[in-house]
């Protein structure tokens, strides 16, 4: 048997967090298993599907890397063959049609509420066979009455439904547009879906489906409903908890293969492994090692993840993604050194490209201005001969390597009799305004020669002029 599994979205909003590492577990699956995965957009709820939902969430996913092997099938182009199946069940019996009023609806769960029943629909219409004069009707699908349906899920364990209190659900509306439980199923058993693979908030439609799937004549399919992700305060995971769609990490600077290795951790591990390559996770992932129990998202522990990723690939491949993050930043990156180099320097530094950027910015454009906190401690008149000095070491070197920058500044403060601190704090206010750099040598060879001189003189033209210098 060739494993089948799908990821199914509705294009109401964007890939969020829950929705990648579904697709991811649905994706990984298939692959362990040397099966295929298909790309199912859910989207018949047209007043809150979007086309701009539906790119989002292709943007999301191909962003992480994830390659569909059929799809995206969308379900607003299947509706002939969702009618052919609703008329299918009613010839068979195994629906009706239901000509009660929204008023005689609701004034039955209003009863059935009083005597402290679950509201649902008490089958009234199940033996009518005449029209309603003014009324156009649903269709329901006839539910069994008697019996349980038994969900042996591959996560959660087995889980029994009484039939008695499972409802007639509407299969089509009155307009004859189908209803999201009963798409679901025809797509599953006409796509030959072998595993679903989904959020466990699903798993009360599941045996209202697996019954209206048998009744088309369709055997079902393994179910794995995966837990919830929560936030670190143990309620479901939303926007308070931070940059929840994939396009906002993204956005933000994270590394699409980080992502990945932390979503797939969510509720799977391999011992106490923490990094993974993918190939990596294609091998070892199997959907029966899911644990059952809510998994707690981390931005800490992402970030951090996110981090060894930035160390471990090449600078040329992470250029290009700094220059974006500089571009949000309104800088143009052709102002300073190759990106390479930045990236090289900094990657240790920082947690994400967003964060990367923001600390590479002095080589990119002039600091606006000093921080006079940090200009008031280091920028003395004590250090002016020091800085002085320097430069005229550093206007005869004969390149600008951080081998020969490094030892200017240390052949300066030592021929000075100073410590190396009392020069190269005061250079590394000049040359970027602030106190915090990467190593000296290698904020001088980013900022440049001619930019670090006129950065220079800046400072000693403050020095100069005293205390009230701005």
């Amino acid at each position: 048997m060739t494993i089948r599994t799908r990821f199914a979205p509705s294009p109401t909003g964007d890939l969020h967090v829950g929705g990648a590492r579904t697709a991811l577990f649905c994706w990984l699956y298939a692959r362990h298993c040397g099966g295929r995965c298909v790309l199912r957009i859910e989207d018949t709820d047209r007043e809150r599907s979007t086309d701009a939902a539906v790119q989002a969430i292709l943007d999301g996913l191909e962003w992480l890397g994830l390659d569909f092997d059929e799809g995206p099938f969308f379900q607003t182009r299947r509706m002939d063959r969702y009618r052919e199946q609703v008329e299918r069940l009613l010839d068979a019996g195994r629906a009706y049609r239901c000509y009660c009023t929204r008023e005689e609806l609701e004034a039955m769960r209003t009863a059935q509420r009083q005597r402290g029943e679950n509201p649902r629909y008490d089958g009234r219409c199940r033996t009518r066979r005449e029209p309603r004069p003014g009324v156009e009707p649903v269709v329901r699908f006839a539910n069994p009455t008697e019996g349980e349906v038994v969900v042996d899920d591959i996560v959660l364990g087995e889980s029994r439904f009484a039939n008695a209190q499972l409802d007639d659900l509407v299969i089509a509306r009155s307009d004859g547009t189908p209803t999201y439980n009963f798409t679901v199923v025809v797509d599953d058993l006409e796509m030959e879906i072998t595993h679903v693979i989904r959020g466990n908030d699903h798993l009360n439609n599941t045996p209202k489906q697996i019954n209206m799937l048998e009744a088309l004549g369709g055997v079902r399919p393994a179910y794995a409903h995966v837990p919830m992700i929560h936030g670190a305060d143990g309620r479901k995971l939303s926007k308070r908890h931070g940059a929840v769609a994939v396009t906002q990490f993204r956005d933000e600077g994270y590394l699409a293969d980080a992502l990945v290795n932390y979503l797939a951790r969510l509720g799977w591990s391999r011992g106490d492994q923490e990094i993974f390559s993918r190939e990596e996770l294609v091998a070892h992932f199997d959907i029966h090692d899911v644990n059952k129990a809510a998994s707690v998202f981390d931005t800490e522990k992402l970030a951090w993840l996110n981090q060894h990723y930035i160390k471990q690939a090449p600078a040329e491949a992470l250029a290009p993604l700094l220059a974006d993050q500089l571009a949000r930043l309104g800088v143009e990156p052709a102002a300073g050194p190759p990106l390479a180099q930045a990236v090289a320097v900094q990657r240790e530094r920082a947690r994400t490209l967003a964060e990367m950027a923001e600390k590479s910015l002095f080589a990119y454009c002039e600091p606006e201005a000093y921080d006079e906190k940090v200009a008031a401690k280091h920028l003395t008149a004590e250090c002016a001969p020091l800085l002085a000095a320097l430069r005229e070491r550093l206007v005869a070197l004969d390149g600008w390597r951080e081998e020969a920058l490094d030892a200017a500044v240390r052949e300066t403060a030592q021929a000075a009799g100073a410590k190396l601190g009392q020069l190269a704090q005061p250079l590394r206010v000049a040359l970027t305004g602030t106190a915090a750099s990467p190593p000296i040598d290698q904020t001088l060879a980013l900022v440049g020669r001619e930019r670090s001189l006129a950065r220079m003189d800046r400072a000693l033209a403050r020095l100069s002029a005293g205390p009230a210098a701005s």
